[in-house]
């Protein structure tokens, strides 16, 4: 019995009769023009929900804080130190919690505060240097008033202690 080789014809048929067949076939042709056509439109119908849904990703962003110690250089030893929270605009923000934690200078467990109205938090630090350290660092970091758009992702100012 014969074996089918789909539309090009059979094995028992001379090599020359299927090259014959095959290049007298026309069928392959006739749907690739209303193919391209479709996956065109297809193609440009799901990039445009694409990129529709990517343009409504912008409510979903939020916004970066940025902590301002001041002073910002301090020596060892208790004294306070004022930290304002601001938006990118530099607008106040009221009620984050500023956390405050020994880096490479040592404080002794870690110290947070709320702020105000005016964005700003007075923290009592009585910080370190280990014996022959001439400067180490305190480092600052914000917890996002809840329920907002906020966030504190990136690394903010670190204060500097240093022996004087």
């Amino acid at each position: 019995m014969p074996t089918r080789l789909g539309y090009l014809g059979r094995a028992d048929c001379p090599r020359s009769d299927l090259l014959d067949r095959f290049g007298d076939d026309e069928r392959a042709i006739e749907g690739l023009p209303i193919r391209l056509v479709i996956a065109l439109v297809v193609g440009v119908a799901s990039l445009g929900v694409m990129m529709n849904m990517l343009s409504g990703l912008s409510g979903l962003t939020v916004t970066e804080l940025d902590a301002k110690p001041s002073p910002d250089v301090v020596g060892p030893g208790e004294q306070e130190i004022d930290v304002a929270v601001v938006d990118p605009d530099g607008k106040p923000v009221s009620n984050a919690t500023v956390v405050v934690t020994g880096g490479t200078a040592t404080l002794d467990g870690v110290v947070t505060g709320t702020t105000g109205e005016d964005g700003e938090v007075s923290l009592t630090l009585d910080p370190g240097l280990a014996p022959n350290q001439q400067e180490g660092t305190l480092e600052v970091s914000i917890k996002p008033p809840a329920g907002s758009e906020y966030a504190d992702e990136r690394e903010n100012t670190a204060i500097l202690v240093i022996e004087g």
